[in-house]
């Protein structure tokens, strides 16, 4: 569900200094009940992938046409003016340290600036729009909390035509309506299996 920027903020994360100085324009939270201790980012982030690649083939064709529609406009060709204007720079030595993944390391579509045990943020820079996926979890009572924040710099008009659509309206990965339910899902199942595991058949008398 989309939760007001201010609880996303209070969050003691990283992202809030380094892209200081860039549009928040969703924020998402997406409760995972149970999962255990110890769980970190990367978990979360498997359960994610799993939920887009079951996605409904409605919204893997309205994907695919966006797709077709940035190879036909150019949009998604790489330069190699983008690559000096990563924020990867932005991270400082602690950063790199910290972080359990190069950055610059490809995230699917997007390029990874860092991944911590309990957060990640990926950028995505073509024609249009400059933007980060902020990807965080918490751990609750009932399992985890995991948020989805997106932050995106325009660089083109079109990018500001797609945000004076309404949210529901917007043919953009980060609104998981149906990737929050596939994920929890995938969560539920993914623990179940977890616990079956660990469970050692007994002898036959």
């Amino acid at each position: 569900m989309r939760i007001d920027p201010g609880e996303f903020r209070a969050r003691p994360l990283r992202v809030h200094a380094l892209l200081d100085d860039v549009p928040l324009e969703d924020v998402w939270a997406i409760r995972l009940v149970g999962g255990g201790a110890g769980r970190t980012i990367q978990d979360v982030r498997t359960v994610f992938i799993a939920a887009v690649e079951a996605a409904p083939p409605v919204v893997k064709g309205l994907f695919r046409l966006r797709g077709r529609i940035g190879a036909l406009l150019g949009w998604d060709q790489q330069r190699l003016a983008w690559t000096a204007e990563s924020y990867v720079h932005r991270l400082s030595p602690a950063d790199r340290a910290r972080s359990m993944v190069a950055p610059g390391t490809p995230d699917g579509r997007l390029s990874l600036l860092y991944r911590f045990e309990d957060e990640q943020l990926s950028e995505l820079r073509n024609a249009t729009v400059h933007a980060f996926s902020s990807l965080s979890i918490r751990q609750t009572s009932e399992g985890y909390l995991a948020y989805l924040a997106i932050y995106a710099q325009p660089v083109h008009r079109v990018h500001e035509g797609h945000r004076a659509l309404p949210p529901s309206c917007r043919l953009s990965s980060h609104h998981p309506e149906g990737a929050e339910c596939v994920g929890r899902t995938i969560w539920r199942r993914e623990r179940v299996e977890s616990r079956l595991t660990r469970v050692q058949p007994r002898p036959l008398q």
